[in-house]
C-alpha cells in the first residue's frame, strides 16, 4: 500500500510548532516515560496504524523494554507483566480511544483507577498524549502513512 499524500502534519508549517508544544507538555508533567509510551502504543494497537505501532514498539524496545512486555500490550488485562499504574492508564487510552462504543466513553470506574495513581497534573499529561496518539492516528490511517521499510 502507498501513501496518499506526505503526512499533513509535515507539509503544513505550523504543525510541526504545535505537536513540539503537545509532546513538551506531555513529557513534562511527571508521568513516567514508559507509561506514555504503554499509552501511545496501545491506542495506536486499536486503531490500526502501523507506522505508530511499529515506531511505538521501536521506541520503547530502544529505552530497554522488554519483550514480553511488547508483544502483550495488546492482551495486558491477562498477562502479569505490567503495574497497576500502568493497567490504569491502558485502561484509560482504551476508553479515550473508543469513545464511540459505549454511551459513557470514560467510565468513573476506569477514570478514578487511574486517579488512583496520577495526580491532576499526570492525568492531564496522559489524556493529552492519548489524544495526541489518536490524532497522528488518524492522519496516517487516513493518508496510508506506512512504517519505514527500510528500518531494521
Amino acid at each position: 500500500m502507498q501513501a496518499r499524500i506526505d503526512n499533513p502534519a509535515a507539509l503544513l508549517p505550523d504543525v510541526p510548532k504545535a505537536v513540539n508544544l503537545l509532546y513538551k507538555a506531555a513529557h513534562s508533567a511527571g508521568v513516567p516515560q514508559t507509561v506514555l509510551e504503554l499509552v501511545h502504543l496501545r491506542a495506536s494497537q486499536i486503531n490500526g496504524c502501523s507506522a505508530c505501532v511499529d515506531s511505538g514498539a521501536r521506541s520503547m524496545r530502544k529505552a530497554g523494554e522488554t519483550d514480553e512486555r511488547l508483544f502483550a500490550v495488546a492482551a495486558w488485562r491477562e498477562t502479569p507483566y505490567f503495574t497497576d499504574a500502568e493497567r490504569a492508564a491502558l485502561a484509560l487510552a482504551e476508553s479515550a480511544t473508543r469513545l464511540a462504543d459505549k454511551g459513557d466513553a470514560v467510565p468513573d470506574e476506569i477514570w478514578n483507577a487511574a486517579a488512583e495513581h496520577f495526580g491532576d497534573k499526570e492525568l492531564s499529561a496522559i489524556v493529552l498524549w492519548i489524544a495526541t496518539t489518536n490524532f497522528f492516528n488518524r492522519i496516517n490511517a487516513t493518508t496510508r502513512t506506512q512504517a519505514p521499510q527500510n528500518w531494521g
